[in-house]
């Protein structure tokens, strides 16, 4: 009889006093894994971080579900593929925060299961999920309907808008393009007048208020995007708004002192605390302190102001002497962002020795994330663990040790981590993962353990601009259309010695079909358990309603400064 099991779980009980263990995660946005020292950066210092490592195990082939923001985070917090959850749409994110698409509300999230446990929930950061589903005040998709007992951050994400001196990341061609459809329909309102007031064609009236009507609607929008900075770029404690617009001079000391107040309030515990990081989003916003500091200008600055922020946080576990009771886990949401800032497209993100990054389907650098994870004297220290895991483990695993229990009337995609990460299974629950781009299956993974090979296959991949590495021109790739390359046969890769994905098997070899049968008996199964769901990110549930617009003051002239410091 194997008795190791059984002793850990001994250790464990000693170590934490049969008490249910803090449970701390972080997540950086958009962080490449070729950005931190721990996992090869040579450039860019992050020392907290790299410490962090050196305390727990490193997890080198963790994989987020998804390339962009939204869809990884729903599935994050609920251990699903976001094609389950309707997290999934021609927009890839949420756009606004006046839509009325977000985590739909009977998913449930490891903050709803250990709430329920005698846990006290926090997030403090980025949400990214929604807020309001059919007024401005239901706030069906805001974090305190998920679980979480306490939110201080912003609904939405960064973006250039929301720093005044950055050229604009979404006006530039939506809103010329509104202003030049608005500018037709007016031209055709007066030549339709003149028209009529000469006499000159008989003309029905339907055809001016056609024409009225549109050109109403393109202003209407017009204005919206000019509205941008204001009604996007807010921030939020609980349900209420505290700052429209965000002043982002405070928001890396916000975050920081934010998290350490819930630390020191809920150090008697048990609290699972989500601190989900603004940085290093563009327009990698730098307090002037970190400014200049890096070889890598705002974006090397951004880095390192984000280690420091992780520092700080650590050292209040430390003071709180919480360490020993407390596991943490940092990571990012996916790859780095390779198109460039827009104004400055030389500050770009970097992810190592793999092929893409951000918005990029299935190509490894889009979704091969920097994992860690500590817990002093429950895991081991300065460990790696090299089999493929998932973003989505972590709702698994912290419902387990937060004794929970998963729900059993939907299928949990992710896998409890502990056995992995103690040495107690030598290979991950994860045979196959299935990468998506939108609604779009572009590629899967297969561990095959008899082997202990990883392959991976390709049905579409990005169309980069010619000689580069990225779609320059557009913001995100597209996931499908005339700027995808559809792999008629499939692209295969051994990721085991081939992790930059460059040299496919041939087609016409006997390995490449037994994988590709294998692989594709997968992806039929896969697709027997997926279930027609709405749709969250596409068509009317992405578009701009004012009626959900998250207002502090009057709208549409929302504005307030109530916490100038923290």
């Amino acid at each position: 009889m194997d008795i190791l099991p059984f002793l850990l779980l001994l250790i464990s009980l000693y170590s934490t006093n049969g008490q249910k263990p803090n449970i701390l995660l972080i997540m950086a946005d958009d962080l490449g894994i070729g950005e931190l020292g721990c996992f090869g950066n040579t450039t860019i210092r992050t020392p907290n971080i790299d410490k962090l490592a050196k305390q727990g195990v490193k997890l080198t082939h963790h994989i987020a579900a998804d390339s962009v923001c939204s869809p990884s985070r729903s599935a994050f917090l609920t251990g699903r593929y976001p094609i389950r959850t309707g997290m999934t749409g021609g927009y890839k994110v949420l756009l606004w925060n006046a839509v009325s698409g977000g985590l739909p509300s009977n998913e449930t999230t490891f903050a709803k299961i250990l709430k329920q446990q005698g846990y006290s929930t926090g997030i403090i950061g980025k949400w990214h999920l929604g807020v309001n589903c059919e007024s401005r005040n239901d706030f069906c998709h805001h974090p305190l309907n998920h679980g979480f007992d306490y939110f201080f951050g912003t609904p939405f994400t960064l973006i250039n808008d929301c720093e005044a001196s950055r050229p604009s990341e979404m006006q530039l061609s939506s809103r010329k393009k509104l202003k030049f459809y608005a500018q037709i329909f007016a031209i055709t309102v007066f030549t339709l007048l003149v028209i009529k007031l000469l006499n000159l064609i008989s003309i029905p009236w339907i055809m001016f208020i056609f024409a009225f009507v549109g050109t109403i609607f393109f202003l209407y929008w017009y204005v919206a995007f000019a509205f941008l900075s204001h009604w996007n770029c807010i921030l939020m404690r609980n349900f209420d708004i505290v700052e429209q617009p965000m002043d982002m001079d405070l928001k890396a000391n916000q975050i920081v002192e934010e998290t350490k107040s819930f630390i020191t309030r809920k150090k008697n515990g048990p609290f699972l605390l989500f601190v989900s990081f603004l940085h290093i989003h563009t327009p990698y916003y730098t307090t002037k302190r970190f400014r200049g500091r890096s070889k890598h200008d705002l974006y090397g600055d951004n880095i390192e102001e984000m280690d420091w922020m992780v520092g700080e946080i650590l050292e209040t576990i430390k003071k709180e002497s919480l360490r020993n009771n407390t596991l943490t886990y940092f990571t990012s949401d996916h790859g780095a962002y390779l198109e460039g800032m827009v104004g400055s497209p030389h500050l770009k993100g970097y992810n190592g020795i793999y092929r893409g990054g951000k918005g990029m389907g299935g190509l490894e650098g889009g979704i091969r994330v920097p994992g860690i994870i500590s817990w002093p004297g429950i895991l081991p220290a300065n460990t790696s663990v090299d089999e493929p895991t998932s973003l989505m483990d972590i709702f698994t695993t912290v419902v387990k040790l937060g004794g929970g229990t998963l729900p059993q009337e939907r299928i949990i995609d992710g896998k409890d981590l502990m056995p992995l990460l103690r040495g107690t299974v030598p290979k991950s629950e994860h045979e196959f993962m299935f990468h998506y781009c939108d609604h779009y299956l572009h590629a899967v993974r297969w561990q095959d353990r008899s082997s202990n090979a990883t392959w991976k296959v390709h049905y579409f991949s990005p169309k980069f601009s010619e000689g580069e590495n990225a779609c320059y021109g557009t913001k995100l790739c597209p996931c499908s259309g005339e700027k995808v390359v559809y792999h008629f046969p499939p692209l295969l890769f051994n990721l085991s010695n081939d992790p930059f994905e460059s040299s496919p098997l041939s087609s016409d070899s006997v390995i490449y079909r037994e994988v590709i049968h294998k692989i594709q008996q997968a992806v039929e199964h896969h697709n027997s358990t997926l279930c027609p769901v709405p749709q969250q990110l596409h068509g009317l549930k992405n578009t701009w309603d004012p009626r959900l617009q998250p207002c502090c003051g009057t709208f549409p002239l929302c504005w307030c400064m109530k916490e100038s410091s923290i």
